[in-house]
């Protein structure tokens, strides 16, 4: 039930990575395609994937034909990841799909529009680089990095686990939540900052054609830390905004708030309000955690039986997600046709009562236990 086989579209940066983490750890086929002739030569030339080809090359050759992959991988933005969709699906693969796309409900709103013959898990790695295309590629960006999977009432289950068990073997740790949740979320965790540390380095430019020269030669340390997503790809964070317009201009408006209230209380030399509009982001920042590294003695068991029916797994694993709760792994064991138990391995985050009493008042019937040693 493993994936053994990964058709890779579209080779930047996030795609690129999935093809060497994948074969870091794990003998498998990869199958990259891009229509970028130089991105297919560095990839040819490096070794990323055991085959390289261009689109239509690739539907050539029959690699999206039913049965040619376990998985496939959309490494493209929004616009094109929806291309992809409906281009697999009228070539018939019945494999498992799952993209990386920064903003999800497009997506997951297409996918589960299909009447398509694969399985789709939607997917979006919380990791990345100022740097773009193959050639920052890396097999380790995945490592403890979190890896967001977005099951929707349509998700299969057993194409849920195996690409969670995928995720896994790259490296990172994943979190399911809903897809309206995330674009919500990463407006304020991922696009917002990328917004101000532009709007920073825009300020700083200004300065310094207006006559401040020294501003551009002093900016080093903290501001080259804090500004450094600034020098990602404009074409890419152009439709990463434009795909999240709402949520962003949302987060950005309540960004605007917090600045006017420091900038008044700055204005009127209160240095009591200021210290205090300091000390909470100071305490949440120095809250969050460092690398993640799960012990086994820590782990837990959750066990769920479940009628196996579209939307099971996905209602189980928001509802961990809703409890802050994180899954480090998660099995289906078919007790008969129609049923089985969901077994999930919770680390030792979350508030894992409330999780169980959030499944019990939707139905379930969850069992916790200490997770055996030596078992995963």
């Amino acid at each position: 039930m493993s994936i053994r086989s990964v058709t890779i579209v579209g080779l930047g940066l996030i795609g690129g990575s999935v093809a060497r983490a994948a074969r870091r750890k794990n003998r498998r086929t990869i199958r990259a395609v891009d229509p970028s002739e130089t991105s297919r030569a560095f990839a040819r030339a490096n070794g990323i994937a055991d085959e390289v080809a261009s689109p239509d090359e690739a539907q050539a050759a029959g690699w999206f034909a039913p049965g040619a992959s376990d998985l496939v991988v959309l490494g493209t933005p929004v616009p094109a990841t929806i291309e992809w969709l409906e281009r697999l699906r009228a070539l018939g693969y019945d494999g498992i799909v799952t993209d990386v796309a920064s903003t999800k409900q497009a997506v997951a709103a297409f996918a589960d529009s299909l009447q398509a013959p694969y399985r789709f898990v939607g997917g979006h790695p919380m990791t990345g680089s100022e740097r773009s295309g193959v050639e920052a590629a890396a097999e380790t960006l995945f490592d403890g990095a979190y890896y967001i999977l977005t099951p929707t009432a349509h998700t299969d289950t057993d194409a849920y686990r195996r690409v969670h068990a995928f995720v896994t073997s790259l490296g990172a740790r994943v979190i399911s939540i809903d897809a309206t949740a995330h674009d919500e979320a990463v407006a304020v965790v991922s696009h917002v900052p990328h917004v101000a540390a532009a709007a920073l380095v825009e300020l700083a430019s200004e300065r310094a054609e207006s006559g401040g020269a020294d501003v551009l030669r002093l900016a080093a340390g903290g501001f080259k830390d804090t500004t450094r997503v600034a020098a990602g790809s404009p074409e890419l964070w152009t439709s990463i905004c434009l795909d999240n317009a709402d949520a962003l201009a949302s987060g950005i408006a309540d960004l605007e708030r917090l600045l006017e209230e420091f900038r008044i209380r700055v204005l009127a030399r209160d240095a009591e309000a200021v210290r205090a509009w300091f000390e909470r982001p100071a305490e949440v920042r120095r809250s969050l955690p460092a690398q993640w590294v799960p012990e086994t003695a820590r782990l837990t068991q959750l066990s769920v039986p479940v009628t196996d029916r579209p939307g099971v797994v996905g209602a189980v694993t928001t509802a961990a997600s809703r409890a802050g709760c994180n899954i480090e792994d998660i099995e289906i064991d078919h007790r008969s046709e129609a049923s089985a138990v969901l077994r999930l391995v919770l680390t030792d985050e979350g508030d894992i009562d409330a999780l169980v009493r959030d499944l019990a008042e939707a139905g379930f019937e969850p069992v916790v236990s200490p997770l055996e040693e030596g078992a995963s």
